[in-house]
């Protein structure tokens, strides 16, 4: 047994199913241990962006890491936007990053670098194994790691020879640190200032939004009149028929202070409290209103299920809250695309238990509350704000789930940093359905103008916002890489192609012109 085998080994065993990999030269003896050994399924992606992206995706639905194969410093520093984006989530995740044989490293060959340099500013956990021998335990502790509450990037950097020279054998899955319980007296400070009779809102995150903890909090804002929020973009939240409504926060800093106006006590479960994205001329970073008390009842560590549960029994909150009724949107009237229009569509048609990913940016983001009744679905968002998620992904958590369908509502420009995807997901043969806000634009730039005081930009300023001239041909680009596509020009159009594609399996793109 070499070290690359006792390394696959210990994932395995450690729970780790998916390889989400870009391999070369120093990975070479670790793609030959997933060959020989059952139990991991490797899964290429083009572009190292599409393989972080998409553990990330993976992670976000299955609460697991998955492990991504990197090659050398310039592989993982392909990677690092989407997993700037996966730390901010946080979701778990083990990085596999070869790096030169020991031997080698001091004659500085052409990829040599600072993997450890590349990697910590993204990684919670970082460690390079120093001899084969001890690989396994290094694999166990970074997939310990990984795993402990609320999840963790942890990557283990490989030497080549760590890969190839003999082990002993696979090492024994470590123990977890789960959530930890949330103590009587946040509790209670709670239970104090829902009593006080003023305004009081929850801002959520993470398992707030999800399942029990999300049921429990639809009985205590039933009970006492609470307002629901979640941050602005949110890795994950169940939404649709069935489920509690949740307010999202503004983007923008003057609405977002507007919207929680008059709130006295703003109670964080798993979240921290709201800041702005931007620093803007003249404008606040800190969201929370003047006046206004952020109370933590449950940090990202802790146990936000237990924390609401327990809240709500102590105020007795036991009557259900008030959930959304089915009632998808209706169609908009046939006509040019419009950004208003393609959410109709989206949530008009969607079956039950879908899973949308939305990096719609500035085009989505006004036409969110459309979907609040339509079918039951989780919402997964861009949580770091690193453009370049949305493929990647939705291509994970179709991987994750593959009995569901996975819509992706992707804004054009962003999706042209990670389109790889799409081969990705016609080799896996992935239900994933991409909707592509072809409006030639990096239309949120163009909105970020007059936000940061400039006024108004000419020409050449404007030919930095515009990716027309030549336009982007979405339908030849998904065809390239093996993806069934079609464009809509026309409501009647989008409405009939979303329409047969939720019918359908396997990957499509509708490339809606805006």
């Amino acid at each position: 047994m070499n070290g690359a085998e006792s390394l696959v080994r210990t994932l395995v065993d450690s729970g780790v199913e998916v390889c989400f990999a870009n391999p070369g030269t120093s990975e070479m003896h670790f793609v030959g241990a997933l060959d020989r050994i059952e139990g991991m399924r490797p899964v290429l992606g083009l572009f190292e962006g599409v393989v972080t992206g998409a553990a990330d995706g993976y992670a976000r639905m299955t609460g697991k890491p998955a492990a991504t194969l990197l090659h050398l410093g310039p592989g993982l520093a392909n990677g690092l936007a989407n997993l700037h984006n996966a730390r901010k989530v946080p979701v778990p995740m083990v990085n596999i990053i070869g790096d030169h044989a020991s031997a080698h490293q001091g004659f500085d060959a052409p990829l040599t670098s600072d993997v450890a340099a590349f990697a910590r500013p993204v990684s919670h956990w970082v460690h390079s194994s120093r001899n084969a021998r001890s690989v396994a335990a290094d694999a166990a502790r970074a997939v310990q790691a990984a795993r402990n509450a609320p999840g963790q990037i942890a990557s283990l950097i490989l030497p080549a020879d760590t890969a190839w020279l003999a082990a002993d054998r696979p090492a024994a899955p470590l123990p977890v640190l789960g959530p930890a319980s949330v103590s009587d007296s946040a509790v209670a400070q709670s239970v104090a200032a829902l009593r006080a009779g003023g305004p009081v809102a929850f801002l959520l995150r993470g398992e707030a939004l999800r399942g029990r903890a999300l049921a429990a909090a639809g009985r205590i804002a039933a009970k006492t009149g609470a307002r629901l929020i979640c941050d602005t973009f949110v890795p994950r939240v169940e939404r649709g028929a069935g489920r509690i409504r949740v307010e999202r926060l503004p983007y923008r800093p003057g609405p977002a202070i507007e919207f929680l106006e008059g709130t006295q006590t703003l109670i964080l479960v798993g979240a921290q409290a709201p800041i702005a994205f931007f620093a803007y001329p003249g404008q606040p970073s800190e969201l929370t209103p003047p006046g206004c008390r952020p109370l933590v009842l449950a940090f990202p560590h802790e146990d936000g299920t237990g924390a609401l549960e327990a809240l709500a029994e102590a105020i007795g909150a036991s009557a259900p809250g008030r959930a959304s009724p089915h009632e998808p949107p209706a169609l908009p009237a046939d006509g040019p695309v419009t950004a208003e229009g393609i959410m109709r569509i989206a949530g008009h048609f969607l079956p039950e238990n879908a899973i949308i990913s939305d990096e719609t940016i500035s085009s989505g983001f006004p036409f969110y509350p459309l979907n609040e009744t339509a079918a039951p679905h989780d919402s997964l968002q861009l949580s770091g704000g690193a453009i370049g998620d949305g493929m990647p992904v939705a291509t994970g958590a179709a991987i994750a789930c593959p009995d569901r369908k996975v819509v992706s509502l992707q804004a054009d420009g962003s999706a042209m940093y990670t389109l790889q995807s799409l081969w990705t997901q016609a080799r896996e043969k992935l239900d994933v359905t991409t909707v592509i806000y072809a409006n030639r634009a990096y239309k949120v730039l163009m909105d970020e103008v007059a936000g940061v005081g400039l006024g108004s930009v000419g020409p050449r300023g404007q030919s930095m916002f515009d990716i027309g001239n030549p336009d982007l041909d979405w339908v030849k680009l998904a065809e390239g890489m093996g993806v069934e596509a079609v464009r809509a020009e026309s409501h009647a159009a989008l409405a009939d192609a979303f329409k047969a594609a939720m019918g359908q399996r396997g990957p499509r793109l509708i490339e809606a012109v805006l």
